[in-house]
C-alpha cells in the first residue's frame, strides 16, 4: 500500500526521505510536523514542556538554500535511480522529511531556484552568491548549505569559494539518486552538510562539498562519475570525513579562498563572456573563430594530454590573442596538471596555463579575473598559481 502511494505521490522524494529517517506514516502524502504532533498526542500522554527556546538558542543556525537538482527529484518507482525528473520537491518538504537535522542545528530553508544544474547561468551564480554573502553577514547565521544539481555543482562551489568573504562554513551538496530511489543518497548528504555547516571546526576552511561521507574542498573536487554515489572526487584527496555527525579532518586547503580572495561578490554585478574549446583528433578552428566573433573575452582551450594544441589550432589561437582575447591552456585529461612552456611556448605566445584546474573551473576563475577590468596574462597566471 505504501509503495503504491509512494509511486503516485507528487511529493515522492520528500516522502522517501521521511521514510529513511523513520518519521513518515503510511499514506499517500507527506505529513507536516504539526500533523505528526497531533497524531502522537492522540495516542500518548503529553510530556512535560521542554525548554525548546533554550535548546534551540544553544544550537547553531544553518540556512539551507535550495536550487533544485536530483536531491529535489522524483522517479516513477523505487528502482529508478537514473531515470527521474529533477527539481520537483521544494525545500520545506526536504527539511520536513529529515527531523534528524534538528540534532545538529536549528535549520531554516529558502527556495532560491528550482532548476536542474545543467541549466545554471552566470546570472544564477551571481544571485546565489549574493544571497549567501548576505546571509553570512547576519550574526544569527552560523553556516549555509546549498542543495544543488550535481552536473555543475563543483563550478558553483568554486565560484562561492572565490567570491564570498566569510569564515563561516558554506557547504554545497547534491545527490546522485532521487529521494524516491532505493539507497537514495540525498538524505545523509544533507544531514552531513548541516553537521559540517554548523561546526566550529569547519570555520575558516572555505567552501565544501560533502557527499558520500567525504568533506571535499570546493576548489579541488569534481564530478568524475555520472552514475555512482561516489561521483565527486579530488585528485588531491578529501579534507576529511563525516561519520555519524562528527567531522574528521586530515588536511587543510592550500590555495586562497573566501576571506583571502581578491574577488568579492558584493562588488560584482556582471560576468564577462568566457568560453571553452574542446580539442580532439582532427579538431578544426571553427569554434575558436566563432567564439571570437561572438565577443568572447577569453577562451579556455581544453587540450589533449599536457594541454596540447594541434598544429592547425596554434595560428587561430595566436590570432585571437592578437585581438585581445585571453588564451588559457587547460587539459581535457582529468588528473595531473598543465606545465607552463611545455608542449607550447606560452611565454612567446602570451598564453596562460590552468595548472591543475579543469577547463570548466578555469572558466570560473578567468571570468572573475576579467570582472576586475583589464587583466594581463601575467596577472591571470598569478591567479592560477594562487587560487
Amino acid at each position: 500500500m505504501f509503495t503504491q502511494s509512494l509511486r503516485q505521490s507528487t511529493l515522492a522524494a520528500a516522502i522517501t526521505l521521511a521514510v529513511l529517517s523513520g518519521c513518515a506514516a503510511n499514506g499517500p502524502t507527506q505529513q507536516s510536523s504539526a500533523q505528526n504532533a497531533t497524531s502522537t498526542a492522540a495516542t500518548t500522554p503529553a510530556p512535560a514542556p521542554a525548554p525548546v527556546a533554550t535548546s534551540n538558542a544553544a544550537k547553531p543556525h544553518v540556512v539551507v538554500l535550495a536550487t533544485g537538482g536530483t536531491i529535489a527529484g522524483a522517479g516513477a518507482s523505487a528502482v529508478n535511480s537514473a531515470t527521474y525528473t529533477a527539481a520537483k520537491v521544494p525545500v520545506d518538504k526536504l527539511l520536513a522529511g529529515l527531523p534528524e537535522l534538528n540534532n545538529y542545528a536549528r535549520v531554516t530553508g529558502e527556495q532560491v531556484f528550482q532548476i536542474a544544474s545543467e541549466s545554471f547561468t552566470n546570472d544564477n551564480l551571481l544571485t546565489l552568491a549574493k544571497r549567501v554573502s548576505a546571509l553570512v553577514k547576519q550574526p544569527d547565521v552560523d553556516g549555509v548549505v546549498i542543495t544543488h544539481g550535481t552536473d555543475t555543482l563543483a563550478e558553483t562551489a568554486y565560484f562561492l569559494s572565490l567570491t564570498v568573504h566569510t569564515d563561516k562554513p558554506i557547504v554545497v551538496i547534491g545527490s546522485m539518486r532521487p529521494g524516491t530511489a532505493l539507497s537514495a543518497d540525498g538524505a545523509l548528504n544533507l544531514v552531513d552538510a548541516v553537521s559540517v555547516a554548523g561546526s566550529q571546526d569547519a570555520k575558516g576552511k572555505g567552501v565544501f562539498v560533502t557527499m558520500n561521507d567525504e568533506i571535499q574542498t570546493a576548489r579541488d573536487v569534481n564530478k568524475d562519475v555520472n552514475i555512482k554515489t561516489g561521483a565527486f572526487v579530488s585528485q588531491w584527496g578529501p579534507l576529511g570525513m563525516v561519520v555519524e555527525g562528527k567531522n574528521y579532518w586530515f588536511r587543510a586547503p592550500a590555495k586562497r579562498h573566501t576571506n583571502h580572495s581578491e574577488f568579492n561578490i558584493d562588488s560584482i554585478s556582471a560576468l564577462p563572456q568566457v568560453d571553452i574549446v574542446y580539442s580532439y583528433g582532427n579538431v578544426q578552428p571553427t569554434a575558436v573563430n566563432a567564439l571570437v566573433n561572438a565577443g568572447a573575452k577569453a577562451i579556455i582551450h581544453a587540450g589533449t594530454g599536457n594541454g596540447s594544441v594541434a598544429d592547425r589550432m596554434v595560428k587561430p589561437l595566436q590570432d585571437a590573442r592578437g585581438k585581445g582575447v585571453l588564451i588559457v591552456r587547460a587539459s581535457r585529461v582529468p588528473y595531473g596538471f598543465v606545465l607552463r612552456n611545455a608542449e607550447q611556448p606560452d611565454d612567446k605566445y602570451d598564453w596562460v596555463v590552468a595548472h591543475d584546474m579543469r577547463p570548466e573551473k578555469a572558466r570560473i576563475l578567468t571570468m572573475l579575473a576579467l570582472s576586475k577590468g583589464n587583466v594581463t596574462t601575467a596577472e591571470l597566471q598569478r591567479m592560477f598559481w594562487e587560487y
